[in-house]
């Protein structure tokens, strides 16, 4: 039998990786071996000790919907040659948060593919605190923009994430902007935290596009070459053996505007252990790693047309100082 698989998307910061874990959290209530593919733009993936108990495999260094297509269909052969010796209940896909879920549905759907892997649903999520600025030619790109409507309209279910973050006047508009993309067939849930019920999340729905009034955005996004997102990259840097907090907040609090995302591993000077950190939705979170073995520092900063050097250098300026 094929193996259940979901595609989980989302732009940047939204959530994916919360609602991907509760997920997983899930299904070994329930005893079910998962796989989990985790794609990142850098060469790094902050996350991936999350994931410690699972069968990860990485995709670095590229999106999976085009310059790393190749080695998304090598991870899956992976995948199809373990089977034969360790079954596999379930598997997730998780792209980067610039990515297009209809590439890969379009690798999944390959007969090739489809024969051992059952695409259910395809998960996508969305920032509720910045959908609407990304919306606007003002503050975005026209790629930014094309991107976060392939995501949202290669959906077959929606989670309006973060709207403890959002006015009720911007969510009220923001469902007005996706059903305007999707229809009324596509169900939206808003979430915080990623909070939904979980049989939703789990529940088959691939098959039943959505009828958009923007079908065109899906047939486009199927058959053309994809550049959308070719000036958003991950920079990454070194922090050192330690950080001052206070420095290292200050300097995250006056990032350029292009930077959309930010994450990282530090050791905090006069703190024991490692701690995280994620920049998401103009809000800064530190957490303690309980088990940080096998984790080095490094902070990735992900963005439109990002400028290493001077990154660096007032990273050097103002947290090194």
């Amino acid at each position: 039998m094929a193996v259940p698989t979901y595609t989980i998307s989302g732009f940047l910061g939204s959530g994916k990786t919360t609602v991907l874990l509760k997920m997983i959290e899930e299904c070994e209530k329930n005893h079910r071996r998962v796989g989990v593919i985790l794609n990142e733009l850098g060469d790094v993936n902050i996350e991936k000790p999350l994931f410690k108990e699972q069968n990860v495999k990485e995709l670095l260094n590229g999106c999976i919907c085009c310059t790393i297509k190749e080695d998304l269909k090598s991870t899956l052969d992976e995948f199809i040659k373990e089977m034969h010796s360790n079954k596999l209940d379930l598997l997730f896909i998780e792209g980067t948060g610039v990515s297009n879920p209809l590439e890969v549905k379009r690798v999944l759907e390959d007969p090739i593919y489809a024969a051992h892997f059952d695409l259910i649903s395809m998960i996508s999520l969305i920032d509720s605190s910045t959908f609407l600025e990304y919306q606007s030619i003002f503050s975005s790109t026209a790629d930014m923009r094309k991107l976060l409507e392939e995501q949202i309209t290669s959906a077959n279910i929606i989670l309006l994430n973060k709207q403890d973050l959002a006015k009720e006047k911007v969510l009220n508009k923001s469902i007005k902007k996706i059903k305007g993309l999707v229809g009324e067939s596509v169900p939206i849930f808003q979430t915080s935290h990623g909070n939904v019920p979980l049989s939703e999340l789990f529940k088959r729905r691939n098959g039943h596009l959505p009828t958009s009034i923007h079908s065109d955005i899906r047939e486009e996004t199927n058959h053309s070459h994809h550049h959308h997102h070719s000036g958003l990259h991950a920079v990454k840097i070194d922090p050192g053996p330690t950080v001052m907090k206070h420095n290292l907040e200050d300097w995250l609090s006056h990032l350029p505007k292009a930077v959309l995302r930010g994450k990282g591993v530090v050791n905090l000077e006069g703190s024991e252990g490692l701690y995280s950190f994620q920049l998401a939705s103009n809000t800064l979170i530190f957490e303690e790693i309980p088990d940080p073995a096998g984790m080095r520092p490094a902070i990735i900063l992900i963005g439109d047309q990002l400028k290493e050097t001077e990154l660096l250098n007032s990273f050097n300026r103002i947290v090194k100082a």
